[in-house]
C-alpha cells in the first residue's frame, strides 16, 4: 500500500473549519433511530421519543432495525432517502460505527443512544451512558459538533481490499486479538470483565509482530511491538486514558505502540496508562511530577494524519471495539470534521 501524495479524503484538511458547536433549525425536521433489536427496548425508546419529538416540535421520527445481513448502513440510508436531519444509532459500538461510516460527509448529524458494554464514542463525548430518556432529549434539544472520522483501507490476506471507517480507534495486533477471543455469552453477562478473560487467554500465545509503517509520508521504519492502536480519541471503559492527548476534532491520531519483552512490563504498561494518564494529568502538581518521571520504552506515543503499516504476517484487526478479521497492510487517514453529533447543548 503506497500512500498517495495527498490523503484521500472528500474534504480539503486546510479548508476553514465550521465553529465547534451548531444549533439545528428545529422546525420540522425528522428524526430517524436506527436500533439493535437485541441491545436495546424499541418500546423505551419510543416512549421518550414521542415525548421529546413533541416538545420540540419536530415531525414524526422513523424507526429502522438493523439485522445481520444488515448490521446498520443499509437501514442508515434508507433513513436518509426517507428524509431524516438526524440518525439515531441505538446499540452498540458497532451499530454507532456503522452509522456513522454512512453519515460521514452527509448534512445528516448522528444521534447517540449507548448500549452495550463500550459505548466508545459516547463516552469520549460525554453523552450520558445509563440515562435513556437524557440521550433521547440530546437529540432532539442538544448542538451539533462536527469531529473527525477515520479511513481506513484494508489489504486482506487473500490479497483483496476493502475500506472502511471509525470514529473512536483502529487497532492491529493484542488489542485485536484481544476483542477476537472475547466470549459473547460471557459478555452478555459480565459487560466489561469479559475482555479481562480475553486478555488473559491472549496473553498465553507469542505475541510480538514486525511492522514497516509510514507515518505522513516521512519514509519508512521498523518496529517490533505487541499491537499498535490509531486513535481519534483516548478515553476507554473503566476511565483508562489510553491516548490522553487524542481530540476528536484536531484533524490529527494519536498512535500508541505496546511493546513489552516481558510479561512484568504489563505492569509498567498498566501504570502508565492508569497512574499517569488517569491520575497525574488531572492536577497541576501530577502534571509537574511527570516532567521528573522517566518515559518507559514499552509504550511509543505518535501524532499523524495518515499511517500505512505492513504487518510480516497475518495478524487481528479491530475496528471501535469490534473485532474486523484479519489483515496484512492497513491505510489509515484523517477525513477531517467530516460528521455532525448531536451533544449536549
Amino acid at each position: 500500500m503506497t500512500p498517495p501524495s495527498s490523503p484521500p479524503s472528500e474534504k480539503d484538511a486546510s479548508a476553514p473549519t465550521l465553529a465547534d458547536h451548531e444549533l439545528r433549525d428545529s422546525s420540522k425536521l425528522t428524526a430517524a433511530v436506527v436500533y439493535n433489536p437485541i441491545k436495546v427496548s424499541l418500546r423505551d425508546i419510543k416512549k421518550s421519543v414521542k415525548r421529546h419529538q413533541k416538545a420540540a416540535g419536530w415531525n414524526e421520527t422513523l424507526f429502522f432495525a438493523t439485522s445481520i445481513e444488515d448490521p446498520g448502513s443499509g437501514v442508515t440510508r434508507q433513513a436518509l432517502e426517507q428524509g431524516a436531519d438526524v440518525v439515531v444509532a441505538a446499540g452498540g459500538d458497532g451499530t454507532v460505527r456503522r452509522v456513522a461510516e454512512t453519515l460521514r460527509g452527509t448534512e445528516a448529524a448522528l444521534g447517540l443512544v449507548p448500549s452495550g458494554t463500550g459505548n466508545l464514542l459516547a463516552r469520549n463525548l460525554k453523552i450520558s451512558l445509563d440515562r435513556l430518556d437524557e440521550a433521547i432529549a440530546t437529540v432532539f434539544t442538544g448542538v451539533d459538533k462536527k469531529i473527525d472520522v477515520g479511513v481506513v483501507d484494508i489489504e486482506n490476506p487473500d490479497g483483496s481490499r476493502d475500506r472502511s471507517a471509525f470514529v473512536v480507534m483502529a487497532g492491529l495486533g493484542l488489542d485485536a486479538k484481544m476483542l477476537a477471543n472475547t466470549n459473547d455469552r460471557l459478555k452478555n453477562r459480565v459487560g466489561w470483565l469479559a475482555y479481562v478473560d480475553a486478555i488473559f487467554r491472549s496473553l498465553r500465545d507469542e505475541n510480538r509482530i514486525t511492522i514497516r509503517y509510514d507515518l505522513d509520508g516521512t519514509g519508512r521504519k521498523t518496529m517490533r511491538t505487541n499491537t499498535i492502536i490509531v486513535g481519534n480519541c483516548g478515553l476507554l471503559p473503566g476511565n483508562l486514558m489510553l491516548l490522553p492527548d487524542a481530540a476528536v476534532d484536531d484533524g490529527i491520531f494519536d498512535i500508541v505502540a505496546l511493546r513489552p519483552e516481558r510479561r512484568i512490563d504489563w505492569i509498567g504498561i498498566w501504570l502508565k496508562i492508569v497512574w499517569e494518564n488517569g491520575v497525574l494529568r488531572r492536577s497541576r502538581t501530577g502534571r509537574k511530577i511527570m516532567e521528573h518521571t522517566r518515559e518507559i520504552k514499552t509504550v511509543r506515543y505518535m501524532k499523524g494524519s495518515e499511517i500505512v503499516v505492513r504487518l510480516d504476517s497475518p495478524q487481528d484487526f479491530e475496528l471501535d471495539g469490534d473485532s474486523h478479521g484479519m489483515a496484512v497492510a492497513i491505510r489509515a487517514w484523517v477525513d477531517p470534521l467530516a460528521l455532525t453529533v448531536r451533544v449536549p447543548a
